[in-house]
């Protein structure tokens, strides 16, 4: 099991550094990537473009959350995921040599929703990372 997204495994978050194209803007980073797409408002979701993932995460705190977020977060976050590895081939090499590992992203933040917390939590992220695995040794 892999079980925290830090050291070799930092390739993994949402908050390592790889440029990423998602609905025809590009992106520093996944997290970037993700925060803008709570707006629908196309300026706004360019602001995110240059951001590092501390201040993407911070700006998405402030924009008004489109109505359908909790609805659509879920895929929204691994059509990203799925755009970062099939984008960045080197990515998608170090993804799939994780074999058939448990992917789990442990924190300390308490997100217990994308990954978990001492065992507990919904591992959404990781979950998606294992099916975006999946799709790309096909």
């Amino acid at each position: 099991m892999i079980d925290r997204f830090t050291d070799e495994y930092f390739f993994l978050s949402n908050f390592y550094e790889s440029k990423v194209t998602f609905e025809g803007i590009t992106y520093l980073n996944n997290e970037a990537a993700f925060q803008a797409m709570k707006t629908l408002d196309e300026s706004k979701r360019r602001s995110f473009a240059g951001l590092d993932p501390d201040s993407a995460k911070r700006a998405g705190r402030k924009v008004s959350l489109r109505s359908d977020w909790e609805q659509v977060k879920t895929d929204l976050m691994y059509e990203i995921c799925k755009a970062k590895f099939t984008q960045n081939k080197d990515l998608a090499e170090k993804l799939l040599a994780t074999g058939d590992e448990e992917l789990v992203e442990g924190n300390d933040w308490n997100d217990q929703i994308w990954g978990k917390v001492n065992g507990q939590g919904e591992n959404r992220l990781g979950i998606i990372l294992m099916k975006v695995r999946e799709e790309l040794r096909l």
